[in-house]
């Protein structure tokens, strides 16, 4: 029984994640960890109520390291002596400027929440992380932040996410290198485009299914692949027309 925690879990893939997770058999997955800003989701609260305590709520500011201890701690009573298996880096924001770089004026704080954030969370959970059998670390990136995709979304006016995004892959490498001789496996996974608040409602894919291929490829994931930046699976969309394609193969940097 693998243990999983999300950040970001309140809406969007993040509750979508924990929805799936949910469903799972108790054989393969056991222990969830939801973590949001504040608790008042009522979707995930009602997920919670319904998972015969599986599901666990922990409040978590992923740019706070004070909140980033706190739920450390929260996480490690909740596991009762037994370490993490997997942590999704799930928690992010995405920015509009009409006007490109000459109106960016939130690149630290996207920074923030986008990369440095998840370095507070992964550094803070490794202790836990070594304890668990799969020591799986999931950055969840956008095939926006591929430099060598760049121009196939020039414009996309998101220049702060994309800057972000492609520093997130970076982050994503670095971990990977740093413990692999430890066992971990670190992952970047782009979910793609998908409908939720973030993505709109013009998006190409429910964030069901994203969801559950974002999973597919975390439960799959193995040390073999420490390292890689992952596109999800859809049948019916490896080759389509416009920028978007969901192949299940490496995305290029």
């Amino acid at each position: 029984m693998a243990s999983y925690l999300v950040t970001g879990s309140s809406r969007g893939l993040g509750l979508a994640l924990i929805a799936r997770l949910a469903t799972l058999p108790k054989t393969e997955v056991g222990t969830i960890i939801a973590t949001a800003r504040q608790d008042n989701s009522a979707q995930l609260k009602e997920i919670a109520n319904a998972s015969s305590g599986r599901v666990q709520i922990v409040t978590l500011e992923v740019t706070d390291e004070s909140s980033v201890k706190e739920a450390v701690a929260a996480v490690e009573l909740q596991l009762q002596g037994k370490g993490l298996d997997y942590l999704v880096n799930n928690a992010g924001v995405l920015d509009w400027s009409p006007k490109g770089l000459e109106g960016m004026d939130n690149l630290n704080e996207t920074f923030n929440v986008n990369v440095t954030a998840p370095h507070l969370v992964s550094r803070a959970f490794l202790p836990l992380l070594h304890k668990g059998e799969k020591k799986t670390i999931i950055n969840i990136s956008t095939t926006l932040g591929s430099i060598a995709r760049a121009d196939v979304y020039r414009s996309m006016p998101s220049p702060a996410y994309k800057i972000t995004k492609a520093a997130l892959n970076m982050l994503t490498v670095q971990y990977a290198q740093q413990y692999a001789e430890d066992g971990f496996t670190v992952l970047a996974i782009t979910p793609g485009w998908l409908r939720t608040e973030l993505g709109t409602d013009r998006a190409d894919l429910p964030v069901e299914i994203g969801a559950e291929k974002v999973l597919d490829i975390i439960q799959k994931a193995t040390p073999e692949q420490n390292g890689k930046f992952l596109n999800i699976d859809v049948p019916g969309w490896h080759v389509r027309e416009g920028p978007n394609q969901y192949d299940g193969k490496e995305v290029p940097w």
